[in-house]
Parts: structure tokens; C-alpha cells; sequence
């Protein structure tokens, strides 16, 4: 993986796959205790890619209307991290959480609110395990529910004249036996890729003064 005056070298890129995939894992068995289902995980990805091709990936999987449950983060880095859904979806998660009981205006009415609740739970959980590995605390804005395309929930500025990179890092979900998938998604600017490098580095030299740990393996 390659950037402007930023590489992340395989071992890094490894141990970064390694922190989101633990972190991810630990917000999907929150995600669980509130949908009473299994969720399931695919393999996470970490590129570097510009807003837009970030947008566009998103947009590739899901030609439908999308909500989002964005937060920022700042600390010893910074970025943005969002839970998204497909719009038509995002009820089915409601529903799984508020109980089957409530009739359809009841679910929409607490729609949003249940939303950035589910959002703040899981994007919490997973930005604070990832931190905690790293020996850091970040600090997590409130959640807001936006509704739009990838290039709004990514705030991308289509009057741009360039597009800037980003570290971007997603995996998606689905809950067994619900209609119910989505994706959890993480940017960052490049000087806090830099930072996260020199951070990562400090990770590799803990860990593999275990042997019992294998970065990767």
C-alpha cells in the first residue's frame, strides 16, 4: 500500500487488518446482543484511496439510497467513522431492536433515535478496542444519521479542484435470519496515517516480543 510520503509496509498493513478485524469483531458481538441474531463479518479491507473512489466503493455495492451513522474521532489521530446501511434496510434494524411488536409508524417515528444509539454503541466499541491495542484513548463526537449517496456521507467536496487521499478502511455485515447488512467504515487523512504508522510500529515491537503472537498469522 503506497501514499504521498506515507507506506504502510506488508507487516504494518497486517497489523492494521489485525487491530480493525479485532475491533470490528468486538462491535459485531455488541451489535448481537441487540439483535438477539448472529452477525456475520467479511474480511476487512484497508486501502488508500481518494474521497471519491472511497464514495464510489460504497456506491459500487449499494445503487440505493443509503443512511449513515457518522462520528468523528480525534486523539493521537483523527478521522471519521461510519455505520452504513441501505436506507430501506435501516428499519429492518429498528425493528430488530425495538421489538416486533411496534407497528410501522411507532418504528419510524423512533427511527433516527434508535439509529444513532446503534451507531454510538458499535462505532465506539470498535474505535475504542482499536485505540486500546495502540496503548491510546481517542475522544468520539455524538452521532449523526445522514441520509444521502456515498459523496455526502463521506463529505466529499465535488467542487474540488483535487482530490485528496485517504486511509480507507470498511468491512460489511449481515445479521442471520434478518434482512439486515451494511458496512462499518473508517478515513483518515494522510497525516494521521503517519501517525498511525509510527503507532503500529510500536504494536509490532509488543507483540512480537511474545512469541505466542504471530501479526498476520
Amino acid at each position: 500500500m503506497t501514499s504521498i510520503g506515507v507506506t504502510l509496509d506488508d507487516l504494518e498493513r497486517d497489523a492494521l487488518t489485525e487491530l480493525v478485524n479485532i475491533g470490528v469483531s468486538r462491535a459485531a458481538a455488541s451489535l448481537r446482543k441487540m439483535v438477539g441474531k448472529q452477525v456475520l463479518l467479511s474480511v476487512p479491507s484497508v486501502e488508500v484511496v481518494t474521497q471519491n473512489a472511497a464514495a464510489a466503493l460504497i456506491g459500487q455495492r449499494e445503487s440505493d439510497d443509503l443512511v449513515a451513522i457518522r462520528q468523528e474521532f480525534g486523539g493521537a489521530f483523527s478521522g471519521k467513522a461510519l455505520l452504513i446501511f441501505p436506507e430501506d434496510n435501516s428499519l429492518e434494524l429498528v425493528r430488530a431492536i425495538v421489538g416486533d411488536e411496534l407497528d410501522s409508524t411507532e418504528v419510524a417515528s423512533l427511527k433516527d433515535e434508535a439509529l444513532a444509539e446503534t451507531g454510538n454503541v458499535i462505532l465506539n466499541g470498535c474505535l475504542g478496542t482499536i485505540a486500546n491495542m495502540l496503548n491510546q484513548s481517542l475522544q468520539m463526537s455524538l452521532p449523526r444519521v445522514l441520509y444521502g449517496d456515498g459523496k455526502v456521507l463521506f463529505d466529499v467536496d465535488t467542487g474540488a479542484e483535487t482530490d485528496g487521499l485517504v486511509l480507507f478502511l470498511y468491512i460489511n455485515f449481515s445479521v442471520r435470519d434478518r434482512n439486515i447488512r451494511g458496512y462499518i467504515a473508517m478515513i483518515m487523512d494522510l497525516p494521521s496515517l503517519g501517525v498511525l504508522k509510527e503507532l503500529l510500529g510500536d504494536f509490532i515491537s509488543r507483540v512480537t516480543a511474545d512469541s505466542n503472537w504471530a501479526v498476520g498469522g
